[in-house]
C-alpha cells in the first residue's frame, strides 16, 4: 500500500515558498546582468519578471547587495562543484589540469555573469560579505590541496611552492577565459585565439614542471 505523503505544516509552507521566491528572484537576477551588464542590476526589472512590485523584494533581500551576495555565494558552490566532477572524474594528473582549465572556460562560457562576479570586480564600490567570501576562500583551499597532491605524487615536479604553482595556473586559466570572453564569446571551448591556447599552455607547463 503506498504511502501518503505527509502534509506540510504552515510554517514548511511558507519556507517553501520563501525559498521557491528566492530562487525565482536570483535567476531574474541572472538574466538581467547577462542582458545589461552585471553592474547594472536593476531592482525593478527583477521584480517585473518575478510579478511583484519592486519593494516587495525588500522581504527577501535587504538591498541590492545581499542579492549580490546570494549570487556570489551560489556561483562559487557551482563552480566548486563542477571543478570537484573534473577532480573526481580525471584527478591530479596532466589530464586532470587540463580538463580543469578547460572547465573554467567553460564555467565562464556557461555562466558569464556569475564568472564576472566571482573573478573579476565589475561592480563599483562592492565587496562580498564574509560569509560569501568563506565560499571563494574554500575554493582557494581546495585549488592549493589539488597541487599539493600533484606534487607529492610527482605530476608536478618543480622547487616553487604549492601556493606559487596555484597561482601560475590560475593565471592562466583566467588570463585565457578573459581573453576567450572579451574578444570570442560566441566560439565554443578549444576554439579561436585563446580558447584553442589550452593544452598549448598545459604542454608549457608539463615541460617546465616534470
Amino acid at each position: 500500500m503506498e504511502k501518503k505523503k505527509r502534509l506540510l505544516t504552515p510554517e514548511e509552507r511558507r519556507q517553501r515558498n520563501h525559498d521557491e521566491m528566492v530562487a525565482n528572484i536570483l535567476e531574474a537576477a541572472r538574466e538581467v546582468m547577462r542582458e545589461q551588464g552585471v553592474a547594472d542590476l536593476n531592482l525593478q526589472e527583477i521584480a517585473r519578471r518575478v510579478g511583484m512590485r519592486a519593494p516587495s523584494l525588500y522581504n527577501y533581500f535587504s538591498n541590492r547587495n545581499a542579492i549580490y551576495d546570494a549570487l556570489f555565494t551560489l556561483g562559487m558552490q557551482m563552480y566548486q562543484a563542477h571543478l570537484a566532477q573534473l577532480l573526481a572524474q580525471y584527478g591530479t594528473t596532466w589530464e586532470g589540469i587540463e580538463r580543469i582549465i578547460e572547465g573554467y572556460l567553460t564555467y565562464a562560457l556557461e555562466n558569464p555573469e556569475l564568472y564576472q562576479l566571482l573573478f573579476e570586480r565589475p561592480i563599483p564600490g562592492y565587496e562580498p560579505s564574509a560569509d560569501a567570501l568563506a565560499e571563494s576562500r574554500n575554493l582557494l583551499t581546495i585549488a592549493h590541496e589539488m597541487v599539493a597532491t600533484a606534487m607529492a605524487t610527482g605530476t608536478i615536479q618543480t622547487t616553487q611552492s604549492a601556493e606559487v604553482v596555484t597561482n601560475m595556473i590560475i593565471v592562466i586559466m583566467h588570463g585565457i577565459a578573459a581573453q576567450h570572453l572579451a574578444n570570442e564569446p560566441h566560439l565554443p571551448v578549444g576554439t579561436g585565439r585563446f580558447g584553442s591556447l589550452v593544452p598549448i599552455a598545459v604542454d608549457i607547463l608539463k615541460k617546465a614542471w616534470s
